[in-house]
């Protein structure tokens, strides 16, 4: 099997960092709340971003139209 990987630190790989971005990860920070990616070294986090790149991400989107994702994501709840 060929792992890429992206974090050393802790061993994630590429496919990982794409599930985590499949599963609604938009940004570096969110990768690393779900993987540790990018919390040790440090290194990585270029890596990641250029793998996340600019595509359709919904709290990315409200992000730049303004809106915190947080208070997005409060209003669907209620």
């Amino acid at each position: 099997m060929n792992r890429v990987y992206v974090c050393s630190c802790f061993g994630v790989t590429e496919k990982q960092v794409k599930e985590h971005a499949d599963a609604g990860a938009c940004t570096p920070r969110q990768i690393a709340s779900a993987c540790k990616a990018g919390t040790d070294c440090g290194s990585c986090v270029k890596r990641i971003q250029a793998l996340l790149g600019r595509g359709n991400c919904p709290r990315r989107e409200l992000l730049d139209q303004g809106m915190p994702a947080l208070a997005a994501e409060l209003s669907e709840a209620a």
